[in-house]
């Protein structure tokens, strides 16, 4: 069984990989594992002040990533893997796919314009060398109908 690693944040880039993701996972019955990421915040002498900005971001991450699950199943997806972490992006990313070598493939969203992201540069670029599983880079301005052909 396949399973494919998504990061779900509000980005199109988001939306376009767990697009495709979902498709390949729906033709080759696999399934999806998605991580929402919260940045660890700036420190904050007041803890009780720290604590609920920390709380905040969690529930917000937590809210993206269920709602991603629910549109998912809405169409008739299964359910989901769901994660939230805390931490530096990338860092977190390598330590999901340390903890879950079932991992098949990291599946990325590139921007329509500018630069490809912090995300993708880093995973195609100097640290492809120590990935575990492919990653599929998908293109920001592909619409449904191009998901739907290039996900066969």
């Amino acid at each position: 069984m396949r399973v494919y690693l998504v990061i779900v944040d509000e980005s199109d880039e988001a939306l376009v990989a767990l697009q495709f993701a979902a498709r390949r996972a729906a033709k080759t019955n696999g399934v999806l594992h998605l991580l929402a990421l919260v940045p660890p915040q700036e420190f904050n002498a007041f803890a009780g002040v720290q604590a609920t900005i920390e709380e905040e971001a969690r529930a917000r991450a937590e809210t993206l990533v269920t709602a991603a699950a629910g549109n998912l199943l809405s169409q008739g997806a299964k359910m989901p893997v769901i994660a939230v972490r805390v931490g530096e992006d990338i860092k977190v990313v390598r330590q999901y796919l340390k903890e879950h070598p079932e991992v098949s493939a990291l599946v990325l969203g590139a921007a329509k314009e500018g630069g490809p992201g912090p995300m993708v540069a880093h995973f195609t670029g100097a640290g492809m060398a120590h990935m575990t599983c492919p990653v599929f880079v998908v293109p920001g301005d592909l619409d449904p109908t191009a998901i739907e052909r290039l996900s066969e």
